[in-house]
């Protein structure tokens, strides 16, 4: 069973457990090429957080209750297409600190971000920081697993880290949750290999840069989703919900050393 913070009443929630976690998954409705929905990272994020909380409530290990998915976020690099819902970053900002002000009202006292969309993962670590000055929560922000193009691992060797959006990993785990809503007709090979040459600028190097899904064509995805499947989109997905609660309880007894 999912402990649900929408199932509870308001007195079941005052009296909540000291340090529970609140969990709250961050998506996006966002344009993912032409072979994926565009509620790929909504889907991804929210599977992924209720696995891990079902997980932990199951095993008794922490005090979780799961707060309902946010899905409009900031995707404002997708903004040129069709599909895309994205809200500017002050007001997502501004939603974030007031899901932390209404939280602590209620006496939750540790809130874990589930973020499953790399764009909004710098203003979610602001927000996490504004909550914590101004009401006290302590806050986390965990990854399904870290965006290939802020450091992290693409799954698949032959997207040389670039698979960022729409590309391998994703296709595989969408084609594990959601399979009857991927086009695979439609996958196609779409790695900015130009990139390479560059030793310090790009994904996953020293050296960010300002980007939109645009400049690399119109398709909108970077990656290579042709090879992706199922069976590697579970392992993704099981690797991910396994962390996520060793995360959940780790924030649980988490504490800032004197």
């Amino acid at each position: 069973m999912v402990p649900r913070f929408t199932d509870l009443t308001a007195p079941q929630i005052a009296a909540l457990p000291a340090d529970t976690v609140a969990v709250l998954p961050l998506g996006a409705i966002e344009q993912h090429g032409p072979h994926l929905p565009v509620s790929t990272d909504y889907v991804t994020a929210t599977e992924a957080a209720e696995a891990a909380v079902r997980a932990v409530a199951e095993a008794g290990s922490a005090p979780v209750v799961l707060l309902p998915g946010l899905a409009y976020t900031k995707s404002d690099e997708h903004h040129w297409s069709a599909g895309t819902v994205w809200l500017s970053w002050d007001t997502l900002m501004r939603t974030l600190v007031d899901i932390g002000r209404s939280l602590s009202t209620s006496g939750i006292t540790r809130l874990l971000f589930v973020n499953g969309h790399g764009g909004n993962s710098a203003l979610g670590q602001v927000a996490c920081r504004e909550i914590r000055i101004k009401f006290g929560l302590r806050t986390f922000f965990a990854h399904l697993s870290v965006p290939a193009d802020q450091g992290g691992r693409t799954s698949a060797e032959h997207e040389y880290g670039m698979g960022v959006h729409g590309g391998h990993g994703e296709t595989s785990l969408m084609l594990h949750l959601r399979p009857e809503l991927v086009h695979m007709e439609h996958a196609r090979r779409n790695v900015p290999e130009g990139l390479r040459e560059y030793q310090h600028i790009g994904f996953g190097k020293p050296v960010s840069f300002g980007w939109t899904s645009a400049d690399f064509g119109p398709d909108g995805h970077v990656g290579d989703p042709t090879g992706a499947t199922a069976e590697h989109g579970k392992a993704i997905f099981e690797a991910a919900v396994g962390r996520l609660a060793e995360v959940i309880v780790e924030a649980h007894r988490f504490t800032t050393p004197a």
